[in-house]
């Protein structure tokens, strides 16, 4: 939880972008990086399921 958690906290469009894309999910990851994490309800959505350890498969 530690280490990710932070990077998904500070820099969330990028990292949570990069991770998309190198799972394979190139588009939605490409579309997180340029609206800075679906303006910002994505970045709340990956801190929420980062600390209650649930996957929730919106935009994943």
């Amino acid at each position: 939880m530690g280490v990710n958690l932070i990077l998904t906290i500070f820099f969330d469009p990028v990292w949570q972008g990069i991770n998309r894309v190198l799972r394979g999910k190139t588009l939605i990851g490409i579309i997180w990086i340029i609206t800075v994490g679906i303006f910002g309800i994505g970045w709340l959505i990956d801190i929420v399921t980062m600390i209650t350890k649930k996957d929730i498969t919106i935009l994943t």
